[in-house]
């Protein structure tokens, strides 16, 4: 009877851990620029501020965490995706990509930000656990990625992954940046042709085009990767 009560009530810590997080991503995609804090988050879960603070000792650990469950997500996906082997493609894989991390308006946000309070306001054991986390994930997913493309020797798969992971993010930054600037006035001409601005570009095309450039050569088997 004792083991069955420690069941439920780890279930029942799930279920409120999930609650909280859900309470934190309702407010952040209500309000994107600004992070609520605790009391609104516990408000918001119908929880004790207390309470919340059991589960997440602070705010930055709180989007850290929800950072990292939709990393879960994606990670799942991808990992069900590349277990097709061999008939999973680049274009599915870039389907399951743009679904889990493009399409979802909290993701790159959250991963811009979690990587500078991870070297800032997170405590050095929490970063470390979830950076240990990350990179099982990451090895994971970049050996099914292996097995999926013949043109990738042992470790390529999670570097590639890596590298992924980075054009995603900086190419982000880039046009949120742009989104600040005034860039709605009537395009330059030079000659009579329409000069696009330097930032006038569409995200998820611009990084369709970036991930095939990255993928494409060692999945032709033109090229390998470097050393």
């Amino acid at each position: 009877m004792a083991i069955r009560q420690r069941a439920i009530q780890a279930v029942d810590k799930e279920e409120r851990r999930h609650a909280i997080l859900d309470a934190a991503e309702r407010l952040l995609l209500g309000a994107p620029d600004r992070v609520a804090n605790v009391a609104e988050v516990a408000d918001e879960a119908g929880l004790a501020k207390g309470t919340v603070y059991l589960y997440f000792p602070s705010k930055e650990e709180l989007l850290l965490a929800l950072h990292e469950r939709n990393q879960d997500v994606f990670f799942r996906a991808f990992n069900k995706l590349v277990a097709r082997a061999p008939r999973a493609t680049l274009d599915d894989l870039l389907a399951v990509t743009f679904e889990h991390i493009v399409q979802r308006p909290l993701f790159l946000p959250l991963a811009a930000r979690c990587f500078a309070l991870m070297a800032q306001s997170i405590p050095a054991d929490v970063a470390a656990a979830y950076r240990g986390r990350m990179a099982s994930r990451l090895e994971l997913a970049g050996g099914g990625v292996e097995r999926l493309f013949s043109g990738l020797r042992p470790g390529e798969g999670v570097a590639k992954l890596r590298h992924s992971f980075a054009l995603m993010i900086g190419l982000w930054q880039m046009s949120a940046a742009s989104s600040c600037t005034a860039i709605a006035e009537p395009a330059p001409t030079r000659r009579g042709k329409v000069v696009a601005p330097v930032f006038g570009w569409s995200y998820p095309d611009e990084l369709r085009r970036a991930l095939r450039a990255l993928w494409d050569p060692v999945i032709n088997g033109s090229t390998r990767a470097p050393e």
